[in-house]
């Protein structure tokens, strides 16, 4: 091996080996003597993850409990719809003159129309309650943890 390889302190590359090994020291020293907040408490963490999870679950049920309550009214108003038209026919069927029959087709037709307009009001009126109560729900967590971090933060300045 020639003679430029050893490691000897005449060597460019000892010297430039030394200089960065002791850089890497000065850094270290550097790095040490800063005051940096400690890391919060595990427990805390744990604990704050399980109320988000559990905050994520009951907005989750909210919102299942929801869906159910839509579907299930929905289903009833499917059902009540079926009933009306069958008496609609029947009610049809047994008018006889044409004027009495386009008059009874107008009114069932505006009766018709209103209980369809109340059905989907009723049925959106669900709807945004059931995500009105996840997202607060959801909100309320969010606000919570957010002063948990603050007060873990705080904690961690005075230790």
């Amino acid at each position: 091996m020639p003679s430029d390889f050893n490691m000897g302190h005449d060597n460019p590359f000892a010297q430039a080996m030394s200089q960065a090994k002791s850089a890497a020291e000065d850094f270290g020293k550097m790095f040490a003597d800063m005051k940096l907040p400690g890391l919060p408490d595990s427990e805390a963490l744990l604990a704050a993850h399980r109320r988000n999870f559990e905050a994520f679950s009951a907005a989750n049920r909210i919102a299942m409990e929801g869906a159910q309550a839509v579907a299930k009214r929905h289903m009833e108003i499917m059902q009540q719809t079926m009933t009306e038209l069958t008496e609609t026919m029947r009610a049809l069927a047994s008018t006889e003159a044409p004027q009495a029959k386009a008059a009874k087709q107008a009114e069932l037709l505006k009766a018709a129309y209103e209980r369809a307009v109340a059905n989907t009001r009723e049925l959106g009126d669900l709807i945004q309650r059931s995500n009105g109560e996840a997202l607060g729900t959801l909100n309320k967590r969010f606000t919570e943890a957010m002063d948990e971090v603050k007060s873990l933060m705080d904690k961690a300045k005075l230790g």
